[in-house]
């Protein structure tokens, strides 16, 4: 870290900020209520709001939200004439998933070869010690020159959409000059870096029925059509042999135009075993960032423990399928609709329901915004280079204040590298990725404000 005022200061707040982060990823808040408790969810909405109040905050509020969680906003006044700058970050996390498969417990922060792990460390809860970080430096040396606005989302992770119909309905709320999103990440650790488009993304629940009820496979086998098989040929028809998504009627051959993706590296970072090839066609980049991608999240079908000789009546799955700028979700989820019909075979009964929606998102990157943030990135990240690159995730709430502010400035930056492994089991952060981007933030607040 080059020597700079505002960087000795990060780096002496540095151990009270591994505290407090331990303290916030000891909640354990899904905004899943049907899984974990409520209050976890509100007590970590608690200690957000109490800490933009030690910061010197007004009007902290617990935002009760249409979906049932809750978001914290403060606002922190800066000069008189200054511009306005919005901070986001979410408190929930995703689920730990199998916390047997964690070397250590997901919900304690704990150091291992140098990063911190536990769920959320990385997303995005360390996004929020970021963002205190860089407003403590301003603060410590000549203060912060902009009016600072700060919201916390409590259900990201789920999809369900409270903070956007939040915003929707209180749209002066979250107006502001530059928005900072903290919940993207450099390609890299080391590698300064700016996320420029987001994929959208629908979520989609099939159901195939074929019977009135199970029959035994010995008896009706061989003539019966069974529900499960029946899913699986509608599931396999959104593939082409060399894995690449084909849902019919979705273009799916762009090209990324920026930063590469070694397929080397990719591998690596995605863990991907040992002679396993990777999917689809075109660059890494072309595929991750640039074309459409279907997932199969989950089947409802019997587990193998316990089975029984059965042919299956029904049998359902959750599809993923994330969509790149310059495709409507809602388009995208009428063509996936049509496609799961289609392909339904034996005349099965088929129904399909679609139960969350993000739109793609492209920021302008020529915008002062983005050079003032490439300019403190060169500074946090001494001989480095501010780079450009996509985000395969979804982030709905960035086309909803688009939407809104049109003339605001969007940025998307972050503690998610691909070290992080987030979402997965032993997710982590970098406490010098943590440091050098709360001074790249706090440097961007400064270089901003002036320009």
């Amino acid at each position: 870290m080059s020597s700079n005022p505002v960087a000795e200061t990060v780096a002496s707040l540095m151990p009270g900020a591994k505290e407090e982060l331990t303290d916030l990823v000891a909640f354990r808040s899904v905004a899943d209520f049907d899984q974990f408790p409520r209050s976890e969810s509100e007590g970590a909405a608690r200690w957000v709001a109490d800490a933009l109040t030690a910061e010197g905050f007004q009007d902290v509020a617990l935002l009760d939200t249409p979906d049932g969680t809750q978001s914290v906003y403060g606002y922190l006044p800066g000069p008189a004439d200054a511009k306005t700058v919005l901070l986001y970050a979410h408190y929930d996390v995703q689920p730990p998933l199998d916390e047997a498969g964690w070397t250590t417990p997901p919900f304690e922060l704990t150091e291992r070869d140098g990063r911190w792990y536990g769920r959320g460390s990385a997303d995005c809860k360390g996004g929020v010690i970021m963002h205190l970080l860089a407003l403590r430096a301003l603060k410590a040396n000549g203060g912060v020159p902009v009016h600072v606005k700060v919201i916390v989302e409590g259900s990201e992770e789920q999809g369900t959409g409270g903070l956007e119909r939040y915003a929707e309905e209180h749209p002066d709320l979250l107006e502001a000059d530059t928005i900072v999103i903290g919940d993207a990440g450099n390609f890299r650790v080391g590698l300064p870096t700016v996320t420029s488009t987001l994929r959208g993304m629908t979520l989609v629940r099939v159901s195939v029925d074929t019977l009135a009820g199970n029959l035994h496979s010995g008896q009706f086998g061989g003539a019966a059509p069974d529900a499960l098989a029946a899913l699986i040929r509608v599931l396999d028809s959104l593939r082409a042999e060399d894995g690449s998504t084909t849902v019919e009627g979705l273009a799916s051959d762009s090209a990324w135009e920026g930063l590469q993706y070694d397929e080397e590296q990719f591998r690596q970072d995605a863990k991907v075993l040992d002679g396993v090839e990777l999917i689809g066609s075109g660059t890494v980049a072309d595929r991750i960032w640039s074309r459409p991608a279907v997932t199969v999240l989950g089947i409802d079908c019997p587990p193998v423990v316990g089975a029984t000789p059965s042919v299956q009546s029904s049998a359902r799955a959750l599809i993923s399928l994330r969509v790149p700028p310059g495709v409507d979700a809602g388009a995208a989820t009428k063509l996936l609709q049509a496609h799961l019909e289609a392909h339904t075979p034996w005349g099965a009964r088929v129904s399909t329901e679609q139960i969350g929606e993000g739109q793609p998102f492209r920021a302008d990157t020529t915008s002062p915004a983005y050079q003032a943030m490439a300019a403190a990135m060169a500074v946090a990240y001494p001989g480095q280079e501010m780079q450009y690159a996509g985000q395969g995730g979804s982030i709905p709430l960035c086309n909803t204040l688009a939407s809104l502010y049109p003339s605001a400035e969007i940025l998307l930056i972050g503690l998610s590298e691909p070290e992080a492994q987030i979402h997965a089991v032993n997710e982590s952060v970098s406490p010098e990725e943590l440091e050098r981007l709360s001074v790249a933030e706090a440097l961007f607040l400064r270089t901003y404000a002036s320009s």
